[in-house]
């Protein structure tokens, strides 16, 4: 599980639960069946190998990323690259921030929740006054995740008593120096990729993508290839093992490091995936929460899941197969819904609609 995790680099953490969370699917895509609650030890155990930060959006990294995304916490600091809503807490509502940074310091870890008159009127992103504020903090690299309460509210302390000691005290490195490494983890996960796909897995803005990215060329990191097809040049990590015919299925959460940069996907495999969690119901082409079905190294399917978990029942709202989809991918595609099924104890499976395509 460690290796998996280091591999990719990070795990996407994303709010909807209408099947699972999504930091658990990647796991269950490469390792198959596993129990969720020892992926929750490993990154409860103490010391932490884990932290949670704005990775490739929310993401669980290892703590050795800390120090690589400092530069992305004093830009915060500074009211720069956070979402305008935050902006005010660093500049002049900078003292209500401070006041709570202070107040977890006296007494120890909160939530939002732990606040009087914090709760949202309507809406899992109508915010309060405090929310925000303790959001700037964690953005900022002022207050860290402890854990997660009821399965998704944050739970913040100060980042001296949930990291490593050791890992506070490394030097932070040149901003150019700590996005070289982003970029090369980046390259490590992917194997092949064009200045996109790198800069995109960590979110390095385009114009501070091309120093760190002609330094780990001259290096020899990474090494310009074509491929045939693309438009773009692409790279190739040193360590990338020579390519071999791919053969199993998986599911893929649509917040897996495979098919989370559209264009890569479209680029790879020739699947469009769009993800319609915010698009009117009546407008969706393919379901609310859609999952790519990856048969022998092709995306050949589209199921839109949902689970069931009061009555035990893994909810198939949608299939799609592409055109291109060999004679047993519906076959194969059960079996791996048998097996995520059992994975989330959703003892009967449930097929509405099988999309007639």
């Amino acid at each position: 599980m460690r290796k998996t995790i280091d591999q990719l680099g990070l795990l996407q953490i994303d709010s909807v639960n209408v099947l699972v969370r999504a930091q658990y699917v990647p796991l269950f895509s490469r390792l198959g069946v596993y129990n969720r609650t020892t992926l929750d030890a490993l990154l409860a155990k103490k010391p932490r190998r884990y932290f949670e930060y704005w990775g490739h959006e929310a993401s669980l990294l290892p703590v050795d990323c800390h120090p690589l995304l400092r530069w992305r916490m004093a830009s915060a600091y500074q009211g720069k690259g956070i979402w305008s809503s935050l902006e005010a807490y660093a500049g002049r509502k900078r003292a209500e921030a401070e006041a709570l940074l202070n107040r977890i310091e006296a007494e120890g870890p909160l939530a939002a929740s732990d606040l009087p008159g914090t709760k949202a009127s309507k809406g899992m992103w109508v915010w309060s006054e405090a929310k925000h504020a303790l959001e700037w903090l964690f953005w900022a690299g002022l207050i860290t995740s402890t854990h997660r309460r009821n399965s998704f509210e944050k739970v913040y302390d100060l980042p001296g008593r949930v990291l490593p000691e050791s890992i506070l005290q490394q030097p932070t490195p040149a901003d150019d120096d700590a996005k070289r490494a982003l970029l090369a983890r980046a390259a490590q996960a992917m194997g092949i990729a064009t200045a996109d796909d790198l800069r995109d897995y960590y979110r390095i803005p385009a114009n501070d993508a091309r120093l760190p990215l002609e330094q780990l060329i001259e290096e020899g990191t990474v090494l310009p290839v074509d491929v045939n097809g693309w438009q773009q040049p692409a790279y190739l990590h040193k360590n990338a093992r020579a390519g071999r015919r791919i053969e199993g299925q998986a599911l893929l959460s649509p917040f897996d490091p495979l098919i989370w940069y559209r264009p890569r996907t479209e680029r790879l495999f020739g699947f469009r995936y769009r993800l319609e969690i915010y698009t009117p119901a009546h407008k969706r082409e393919y379901g609310y929460y859609v999952l790519p079905f990856l048969l022998d190294g092709s995306l050949v399917a589209r199921v839109d899941l949902k689970a069931d978990r009061k009555n035990g029942i893994l909810i198939v709202q949608r299939l799609h197969t592409e055109p291109d989809a060999p004679p047993y991918t519906v076959e194969r595609l059960m079996g791996e819904l048998r097996l995520m099924a059992a994975w989330l104890n959703l003892p009967d499976i449930v097929l509405v609609n099988d999309g007639g395509r």
